[in-house]
């Protein structure tokens, strides 16, 4: 199995980037990434699972149809996944789904398997808790638009889904995040979930010159051993079944952002984590380190 897919590996369709439960070999967590031009739009199909459609770049409609009804959100979107925070929408299962944009855009779909129908809903920019986690070069910044709950402490009560988790994580250059590495892949209740996760790539250039970062996953003894150390680039995707993952480690001069998107089998749809033992001492430091003052690169807008 590859577990790191460059730009271009991961192609599907009308996607750019297409992961499935049967293309990872796992069995719940997709993403998509539909890239549109002006005037474009796209039709599919929820099935069996439940999705967020999140602009990267771009604004665009909406519009869900099942048994239940017709709704359809209109989604200002934002010029890039470091200009600002997006609005997005929730298309349940077993619904039929079009993205249509009238100025073009890049739209990520994140998805997981789900038994529960939940109604279509739109989720403003202004709702989204942004948390600044860590400090000094461990510092970085998370969307928490998709959370299951506050995360790291953050502010708000999450975003409700049957079973999918999706975040938006932005490293300033130069920092690590995903550290200390931490894994999530045994069911011990109150403790760790079982998570199959899904990283997206995106990076600030300099200059024009496109920028990069690395990506280490190390097997924690559970599941397929994973074992991943990658040179990321825009548009990269890793999956990650099981092991420890981190650092994300963003090069000098280059910010680095990565979508993450996460589910699994437990009852309890939650974020529990646990950290690697080498490493988990890191985050006692944090308190006597200042944020790094580049963050928070943008805020959640007012209503």
């Amino acid at each position: 199995m590859t577990y790191h897919l460059p730009a271009g590996k991961a192609l599907g369709g009308p996607y750019v980037v297409d992961v499935t439960p049967e293309k990872a070999g796992w069995g719940y967590s997709s993403l998509k990434v539909l890239e549109l031009p002006p005037g474009g739009s796209h039709t599919f199909d929820t099935g069996d699972s439940e999705w967020i459609v999140l602009p990267l770049s771009g604004g665009c409609t909406v519009e869900t149809a099942d048994d239940f009804g017709h709704d359809t959100f209109r989604l200002t979107g934002r010029d890039s996944v470091f200009s600002g925070v997006s609005d997005f929408a929730y298309a349940p299962r077993d619904a039929r789904t079009t993205v249509s944009s009238t100025g073009g855009g890049r739209f990520a779909l994140t998805g997981a398997r789900c038994s529960r129908r939940l109604p279509a809903r739109y989720g403003p920019a202004s709702s989204v808790p942004v948390e600044l986690r860590g400090t000094g070069n461990s510092s970085r910044q998370v969307n928490n638009f998709g959370a299951a709950a506050p995360a790291g402490g953050g502010d708000g009560q999450g975003f409700e889904c049957d079973k999918l988790i999706a975040v938006e994580v932005i490293t300033p250059g130069g920092n690590w995040s995903s550290f200390p590495p931490h894994k999530h892949d045994e069911h011990r209740p109150g403790e760790e979930s079982v998570l199959e996760e899904i990283y997206y790539f995106e990076f600030a250039d300099h200059e024009g010159t496109p920028g990069l970062g690395y990506q280490r996953v190390s097997p924690s003894g559970h599941g397929r051993g994973t074992d991943v150390l990658a040179e990321v680039r825009g548009g990269d995707v890793v999956l990650i079944p099981d092991g420890w993952h981190g650092p994300s480690m963003a090069v000098p001069g280059h910010h680095m952002y990565y979508l993450n998107v996460m589910a699994g089998p437990e009852a309890e749809r939650a974020w529990l984590i646990c950290d690697h033992p080498d490493h988990a001492w890191i985050r006692g430091t944090w308190p006597d380190q200042p944020v790094d003052p580049r963050l928070p690169l943008y805020t959640a807008p007012s209503q």
